[in-house]
């Protein structure tokens, strides 16, 4: 330590150290809150943090693609599997036939996570991902069920915490659907509240002399819990007679429950809005397990918490971003041929400015929600846990999602309304609400964990300095804190000078269409950076309460994020013509969503005359806008594009399963498009008459299209007999 070090520690860093910890200035961290926030990566979500980001770097990263294997499976066992599954039928029924139950067992779906030396398939992230969105455009009840024995379970709890005798004969199991898991976390009183867990288990000796626990817990909303036939279990393990030798309250703990053990009582259901997926209480009295039914044995005790923040730091980036972007899909190719195939005032509706203007922001939407897929799945794959950036997807994937479906439901009117066999859109209406509420309700996800843990773990200085803080650790302490000064130092002059030049001071390495993105990302990264550090010190503690404000800079950093991975999915795709326009779009609502949120933080940052000062620089702000105004032109082009060539909403729209009722959209757009080229042609000619092959086509695209606009409906009879 140098002399100057040395004095400075002295006369300023050991006086402002007693006074942080005296007034706990600084945020606290609990243990619990500790493992969440080591739970994961910090990856480029730190970039973001820096208020430098690095593009060039950020555009290196792989990208995924499909395994030679993977893409047979969705070309073949994927595609069986929704031709096997009528969605209707299943709402009918209220479950999955039989033989679809059994096919899923039959070729390993509940083992895409599995290795190949358990017997599952061993795919990658991105694979399973793709297998999930495809499932999800045929039925979101077939995706649930497929889709949580490769989540947050057993599986992927025994692959990274199991010991070897409980992964050689669960896993094997697993993978061939012998056993059906499930996963009992939510509880009447710990919802997002996880901690607050009141399942418990007591350690105790049988007659027999051996170490037993006795369980009793009330779960709730445990998908697949009726009819798992083993319950992967979260509980409060208690010892109360020191029997393991490692205290009384030995903290939640994960276990594996044999559903036929007595005690264990599945006979109930829930009904998630009519939405048929099993999804159940579960009630256990008196259970008796053994300590080899600990996740990871006896060295599993008490790991509970860091087992569960390690598995939904990953997988929160994978289930309900591939089932929103698999259903957002859905809505946008529905919504983009049915355009092409109804008229009204004989015109197709798809031409109307006000339809152009919806399926213009669907579009842009999808190739902004398909690129954040990728690019984050992608992470995964190359072996992060990006934990922030995972939160982000399962917030924003979600909200796209419900939107993109009251969007679509509002061109096709009352076809999208009237249920039936022919309805593409209502059942994925109705489940639009559970995807919102499932890992983390996504007003907790955005307020709470996006910026309030981000800001804690993916900072440069933070987290250091409060465990600096709370270890007394005033050397440390004191480097941190300086080089914490200079970072906030550094990032306030960037952000005037990048305010001023209006981005263009940030030089990129890269030129074309994204350069000035690139610019203006930076610009926004530098201001978050500096405001965020400014409110941690305003308000120290209490920011972490300031939940209105921690979700608007929550929002810019999922914008900032949103709109890299759609830089970066331009790029990749070799930078086509045609997809200038999807990507201008989805980067000018990206930049005004982030100028909302700095609005709403400069108005509320501060109260009196800091206020005052911050409304200022609010308005100057307002003024000096990172976003602008979408084109009209630029959201008609791309309704044009999608509703009247089957080449971009083909790649836009890809990994959808075309058969049923989407083919008959297809079909009918196609025979409407050479129906109208017919027409054309012979307009172009001056000839009044139509040969005999176009007359069929005529025919032909008006027995489709009188089918496409049919409406379901049932007889009395038939109607009272409908179950929902």
């Amino acid at each position: 330590m140098s002399m100057f070090t040395t004095i400075r520690v002295k006369l300023f860093t050991a006086p402002l150290f007693k006074l942080l910890k005296k007034r706990g200035l600084l945020p606290s961290i609990s243990a619990t809150e500790k493992t969440a926030l080591r739970a994961g990566d910090v990856w480029m979500e730190g970039d973001l943090f820096s208020g430098h980001p690095d593009f060039e770097k950020i555009m290196a990263h792989p990208y995924p693609g499909l395994s030679e294997e993977e893409q047979s499976f969705l070309d073949n066992e994927v595609e069986e599997l929704c031709a096997m599954t009528d969605d209707w039928e299943v709402f009918q029924q209220r479950d999955l036939p039989e033989n679809v139950w059994e096919y899923i067992k039959a070729k390993r779906f509940f083992g895409m996570i599995i290795p190949r030396k358990y017997g599952g398939l061993g795919f990658s992230a991105y694979g399973h991902s793709c297998v999930i969105e495809k499932l999800a455009t045929r039925s979101q009840v077939l995706a649930i069920t497929v889709m949580v024995p490769n989540s947050l379970g057993p599986a992927e709890l025994l692959l990274h915490y199991g010991f070897d005798k409980q992964k050689d004969y669960y896993l094997p199991r697993l993978a061939d659907g012998r056993e059906i898991p499930c996963f009992a976390l939510t509880e009447p009183q710990a919802g997002s509240d996880a901690t607050s867990i009141q399942s418990h288990g007591t350690v105790f000796r049988d007659s027999d002399g051996e170490l037993k626990i006795k369980l009793q817990f009330e779960k709730r909303y445990i998908t697949l819990g009726a009819v798992a036939t083993v319950i992967g279990l979260a509980f409060i393990l208690r010892d109360p007679d020191n029997l393991l030798g490692k205290g009384e309250d030995l903290g939640i703990t994960c276990g594996l429950i044999d559903a036929a053990k007595e005690g264990v009582d599945q006979s109930r259901r829930h009904d998630p809005l009519n939405v048929p997926f099993v999804n159940a209480p579960l009630v256990g009295k008196d259970v008796v397990i053994g300590l080899d039914d600990i996740i990871g044995g006896e060295q599993g005790v008490g790991r509970g918490w860091e087992m569960l923040m390690e598995s939904l730091a990953v997988g929160r980036g994978i289930s309900l971003p591939s089932t929103s972007t698999g259903g957002s899909k859905l809505a946008l190719l529905v919504a983009s041929t049915y355009s092409a195939v109804r008229h009204q005032f004989g015109i197709a509706i798809g031409k109307f400015e006000g339809i152009a203007e919806v399926i213009g922001r669907m579009g842009a939407d999808v190739y902004l929600l398909d690129a954040a897929r990728t690019f984050t799945i992608a992470a995964i794959d190359n072996g992060e846990k990006p934990a922030v950036a995972n939160a982000i997807m399962k917030y924003q994937s979600t909200e796209k999602f419900r939107r993109m479906i009251l969007d679509g439901m509002d061109i096709l009117g009352g076809a999208a309304i009237s249920r039936g066999p022919n309805n593409l859109l209502a059942h994925a209406y109705f489940g639009a609400p559970v995807a919102i509420t499932v890992e983390g309700a996504n007003i907790m996800t955005r307020t709470l964990i996006q910026f309030g843990q981000g800001v804690i773990r993916c900072h440069p200085y933070a987290y250091g300095e409060i465990e600096a803080l709370e270890n007394g650790d005033i050397k440390t302490f004191d480097n941190l804190f300086f080089s914490h000064i200079k970072h906030i130092l550094v990032n306030g002059f960037r952000t005037i000078l990048l305010g001023l030049t209006r981005g263009h001071l940030h030089r990129c390495r890269q030129g074309g269409v994204t350069r000035r993105y690139e610019q203006k990302l930076s610009w926004a990264s530098a201001r978050f950076a500096f405001l965020g550090d400014v409110a941690l010190g305003l308000m120290g503690a209490g920011l972490k309460r300031k939940e209105s404000l921690s979700g608007r800079f929550a929002d810019i950093l999922a914008q900032m994020y949103l709109l890299t991975a759609t830089m970066k999915r331009f790029k990749q795709e070799g930078e086509k013509k045609e997809d200038e326009v999807f990507l201008r779009v989805a980067m000018t609502n990206g930049f005004n969503e982030i100028d909302k949120a700095f609005a709403g933080i400069y108005q509320n940052l501060a109260r009196g005359v800091l206020g005052a000062v911050f409304k200022g620089v609010g308005f100057y702000a307002r003024v000096n806008r990172l976003g602008s105004v979408v084109d009209d032109a630029d959201l008609h082009k791309i309704a044009g594009l999608l509703t009247t060539g089957a080449s971009v909403r083909d790649r836009l729209c890809r990994n959808i399963y075309r058969g049923g009722r989407v083919r008959e959209l297809i079909d009918a757009a196609r025979a409407m498009r050479e129906a109208k080229e017919a027409f054309a042609h012979r307009k172009m000619y001056g000839e009044q008459s139509l040969d005999e092959n176009e007359k069929t086509l005529i025919e032909r695209a008006t027995e489709l299209q009188r089918g496409i606009i049919g409406v379901d409906s049932f007889s009395h009879g038939e109607y009272f007999r409908c179950s929902r």
